[in-house]
């Protein structure tokens, strides 16, 4: 085996745990992707290496056999059934005399594996990586794997009779088959171990660092790995790393000296060292390292694997998270871990993976959620190139759970945590959708120390308000706060909008209709409005404060929907990754770490619109003063609200330009405008590749944009032509997506009911038969441009598109295209990721403080209250649920705060039961004073009461009229009863004359310095 495969070396980096690139041994890494045949329907004798599959479709991996009807069908209604998949490989010279492994990255639902008819492995988890041993079924010459899925939402386990919690219709969107990357490893018989533990129980290479010294650029990096002797003798073996940078210069090499591992033997060898000048990865900052470990005999490496990481330093604490010593609140996005886009599902080459996560770093985000199921492996790593933060799950759906679904969830964390755990964006491994017992998460935590001690990585749960074994929790979109460990939402602003509907005055002349039909000015100032709840309670404004929240979602998702449409239309993008106004809001806002650090400003919306038209103009602007100007005349300054927004009421049109400037605190401007563009004239195309360029491998993707311009090529923001395009050359036509039906229908007058199937969430809708124009040739350009998708042939030519609208100049485009890389005997070394290289965008973390403190919190020293005196200091725990109310009487309705020693204070922030339903008149007095009287707003965690300057040692908050509940968010709690949706406690503690606190928190200024 070792002079078979020696020197057999992919042409660039690969993935993690791959063989190495830079140090040649008997350890190969090979691409299986190229050449399968698939055949759906459940195909007797398909296992058998003679079957005749000459009639079977040829695909590329990854491929699900129901591709095509992403974000054509709502999500119950996606196909399912049985999908074979079948491929022959011949291995080279010498293989069958050492180890060979099948490492699938994922496959949707259920999947046996056969090699030369012999059954290798089952694995029915659908959301993890598995691998098989199939050195014994190896035969000389060529070889047969065979596959067959089943993706049926109703799998059940085969020895349990169990379903997966996670194969859920409302969340994790069904593309059936092998759905991941599939690689072959071929090993010497004394071997590194590859990291996938349900079906090898191996654990791989494990890379961390720690001691760091951020101002001095070093840390202690350790390195182990799993060593496997399966000879008849034992090995003599010295253990070997060596650390590279991103241009493969060698800046460590760790000695991990020499071990004698007996036949048969496993054991983990380990090595640390020193090493300094180090890029420390961080948000916007894909910096990584390549580290080789290798198992040395007599001067000979016989085992060389690689292992992409990134070396950074976390905290966890005081109520914040700390990334390489800063301060970070998070903001970003929970996004469906499919990920998906129309027409090819999850079926993406990596440069695609990176293009979406690159455009959510540059809207601002520092942080994506994966929701429900562990992401693949490529967006991990596409993640890691990026540097964009993220929190991993392991296997869900909502709620707790028992018996056999939980101990799957307990085995899905721990595979998921030993494949993943060398990825340095990883911040957070995520226990439940929900809150789960303290028990279990005592297991979950017991489970990543057993597997990640050291990867600096905190775990938790949603919600979790109260545990003290989760190291992180959070509602799904109510506010928290703690001075303990990070509370961020996990799922806040949750509207839906359609990236056509504009406005009220731009066609198709879409109203807002609040809460998940809204247009896009409107879906752009609500996002502005619920990020203010967590911004103005950061780090730097009290004792207790925020760690964040992330925004329900990023791209719009065939997945769990609110609106009209049978897809979800939340995204700051859209399906095809085309920004919406929100993701413009957000690049505004998001600029920093916490404080805004780059002066921003961002106009809602366009300036083309009909003589007469009079509009309210929104601006979002970090700075403190926005003016507006028209064809140079000043409109003054906007109204400032929710902190970054501002705004113009009945401002008329009047062709020309229209300019907002910001001046920020420091004096720093930024400005940005819309000007009016004549009309549509021409069509445009605009191709977008991956860096290898538009590769024939039958898996790679080409974007198109297609927009319509006027005479001087300016995008026509209210365009909504319908294009027809022709394609030719060696490409398939994936097309893009829009509002409607290709077929012409019209669309329903009257909301329909969706089908009540158990397991999803019914509602009402006027576009739930609708295609949304997938895959058709014919589509509408949306406010002046779509996107379509082209997917690589595998033959040899160049490919050409036209574009053609009524009345407007076509265009035409020539995409030239590369050849595939060779494949022999069914094996390919080249790896379409190991063009991709890190991003380094925002650059390394910056030095000094992310925000500054701009007021203090004093923590009374007693309480008490008319009522129930006994509950009055659980308002001032940290603990947001427990709490105190009064007892419906009006003269037992107040509580008082006792200081020892009198303070200053300038606001009081009350989160109050039934928050969101339920204002409260109250007066609040100081010694005796008053200095509030008011009813408190309605809103989504902790009402604000900000006052002139007192001072004094004892406040009284007193109700003064009863309470009624009264929704002011609508429809926007998105599960089953208030539990789910995070208890406000309104259904505990009656409205009426019960003052109802959680938690109070008592600001004052900060403290001047010495002159």
């Amino acid at each position: 085996m070792v002079a078979a495969v020696a020197g057999i070396l992919p042409s660039a980096p690969v993935g993690a745990h791959d063989a190495s690139t830079v140090v040649a041994s008997a350890r190969a890494t090979f691409n299986l992707n190229p050449a399968w045949r698939m055949a759906t329907g459940d195909v007797q004798g398909a296992e058998r290496p003679g079957f005749d599959d000459r009639a079977w479709r040829v695909v590329t991996l990854p491929n699900a056999f129901n591709e095509k009807e992403a974000f054509a069908r709502d999500i119950k209604d996606l196909s399912t059934g049985i999908t074979w998949y079948r491929k022959r490989v011949a291995l080279p010279r010498g293989a069958q005399g050492g180890k060979a492994f099948l490492e699938f990255e994922g496959v949707r639902q259920a999947a046996e594996v056969w090699v030369n008819g012999r059954s290798v492995v089952l694995s029915e988890r659908g959301a993890m990586a598995f691998g098989a041993d199939i050195s014994r079924a190896l035969r000389p010459g060529e070889n047969t794997i065979a596959v067959r899925v089943d993706n049926d939402w109703r799998y059940k386990e085969r020895r349990s009779g169990s379903g997966f919690q996670w194969n859920d219709r409302n969340f994790n969107v069904n593309y059936g088959g092998i759905t991941r990357n599939v690689k072959l490893h071929l090993a010497p018989r004394t071997y590194q171990t590859l990291p996938l533990m349900s079906d090898l129980g191996t654990t791989g290479q494990y890379v961390w660092a720690d001691a760091f010294d951020l101002a001095g650029r070093s840390a202690t990096i350790h390195a182990e790995t799993q060593v496997r002797n399966e000879e008849a003798r034992p090995r003599t073996l010295s253990y070997r790393v060596d650390v590279r940078d991103r241009d493969d210069r060698v800046v460590g090499r760790l000695d991990g000296g020499v071990v004698t591992l007996a036949p048969g033997g496993t054991r983990t060898l380990a090595a640390a060292g020193r090493i300094g000048d180090l890029h420390f990865w961080s948000w916007g900052y894909g910096y990584l390292y390549r580290v080789t470990t290798s198992l040395v005999e007599r001067g000979q490496v016989i085992d060389a694997v690689d292992t992409r990481t990134g070396f950074r330093a976390t905290q966890f604490g005081d109520g914040m998270i700390r990334l390489n010593g800063r301060v970070m609140q998070v903001h970003g996005y929970a996004q469906r871990t499919s990920n998906e886009w129309p027409a090819v599902g999850v079926s993406i080459p990596p440069w695609i993976s990176d293009f979406s996560n690159a455009l959510m770093v540059e809207s601002g985000a520092n942080l994506v959620r994966w929701m429900h199921i562990t992401p693949s492996k490529q967006d991990i790593e596409s993640a890691d190139r990026v540097g964009l933060p993220q929190a991993m799950p392991a296997g869900d759906a909502e709620h707790d759970v028992e018996g056999r679904r939980w101990d799957q969830r307990k085995e899905q964390m721990r595979d998921a945590i030993v494949y993943n755990r060398n990825n340095p964006s990883i911040l957070f491994y995520e226990s439940g959708n929900e809150s789960i017992s303290e028990a279990h998460m005592a297991e979950m935590k017991a489970i990543r120390d057993a597997c990640d001690p050291h990867g600096g990585r905190a775990i938790g749960s949603r919600e979790m308000l109260d545990s003290r074994t989760a190291e992180y929790g959070g509602e799904m979109l109510y506010i928290n706060k703690s001075a303990r460990i990070p509370m961020w939402a996990m799922e806040y602003s949750r509207d839906e909008a359609a990236r056509l509907y504009q406005d009220a005055l731009t066609p198709p002349f879409h109203a807002d209709a609040p809460d998940y039909n809204r247009n896009q000015d409107s879906q752009a100032q609500e996002d502005v409005r619920r990020w203010w709840d967590f911004y103005r309670i950061r780090p730097g404004t009290g004792r207790r404060v925020s760690a964040g929240g992330v925004n329900i979602i990023w791209s719009d998702s065939n997945t769990h929907y609110r609106g009209d449409n049978n897809y979800r239309r939340s995204g700051e993008v859209d399906a095809v990754r085309l920004p919406k106004e929100g993701f413009y809001a957000h690049r505004v806002m998001w600029t920093g770490w916490v404080d805004a650090e780059t002066p921003a400003t961002h106009i809602i919306g366009h300036w083309n619109y009909r003589a007469g038209a009079s509009k309210d103009i929104g601006v979002v602007s970090n700075g403190e003063r926005v003016e507006l100007f028209l064809n140079g005349r000043s409109l003054g300054q906007g109204r400032r609200s929710s902190g970054f927004l501002f705004t113009w009421p009945g401002v008329r049109w009047q062709p020309g330009t229209l300019r907002a400037v910001a001046t920020g605190a420091d004096g720093r401007r930024s400005d940005h405008a819309v000007a009016t563009t004549g009309a549509p004239a021409a069509l445009r195309l605009v191709p977008h590749t991956g860096p290898r360029g538009f590769v024939m491998d039958g898996a790679d993707l080409a974007l198109v944009d297609v927009e319509v311009v006027d005479a001087e090529g300016r995008r026509v923001p209210t365009a909504n032509d319908t294009v027809a395009f022709t394609l030719a050359g060696p490409a398939e036509w994936r097309g893009g997506i829009a509002q409607g039906d290709s077929s012409g229908r019209p669309r329903a007058a009257v909301p329909v009911q969706a089908e009540a199937i158990p397991g999803t969430t019914p509602t009402a809708g006027t576009a739930r038969g609708e295609d949304n124009y997938i895959l058709s040739k014919v589509l509408p350009v949306e406010a002046g441009i779509n996107r379509v998708l082209l997917r690589a042939g595998t033959a040899p030519g160049t490919v050409r598109i036209t574009a053609t609208a009524a009345g407007l100049r076509p265009a035409t485009l020539t995409i030239p295209t590369r050849a595939a890389p060779d494949v022999q005997g069914g094996l390919s070394r080249a790896f379409a990721d190991a063009a991709q290289s890190g991003l380094l965008t925002r650059g390394p973390t910056p030095s000094g403080p992310s925000y500054r403190v701009t007021r203090t919190t004093v923590v009374p020293s007693g309480v008490t209250a008319g009522a129930n005196p006994q509950d009055a200091a659980k308002t001032i725990d940290d603990d947001e649920l427990s709490r105190w109310s009064s007892d419906g009487r009006p003269g037992t309705a107040w509580i008082e705060y006792r200081f020892d020693a009198p303070v200053t204070l300038t606001a009081i922030e009350l989160k109050l039961v039934g928050w969101r339903s339920r204002a409260y008149p109250i007066r609040i007095t100081m010694d005796g004073r008053e200095v509030w009287k008011g009813e408190t707003d309605r809103q989504l965690g902790y009402a604000v009461v900000d006052f002139p300057a007192a001072r004094g040692r004892t406040v009284r908050i007193a109700q003064t009229a009863p309470t009624v509940d009264r929704d002011a968010f609508g429809k926007i709690v998105e599960v089953g009863n208030a539990r789910q949706a995070g208890d406000t406690g309104a259904d505990a503690v009656p409205a009426g004359w019960r003052l109802a606190i959680v938690e109070a928190d008592f600001h004052g200024p900060v403290p001047e310095g010495p002159r």
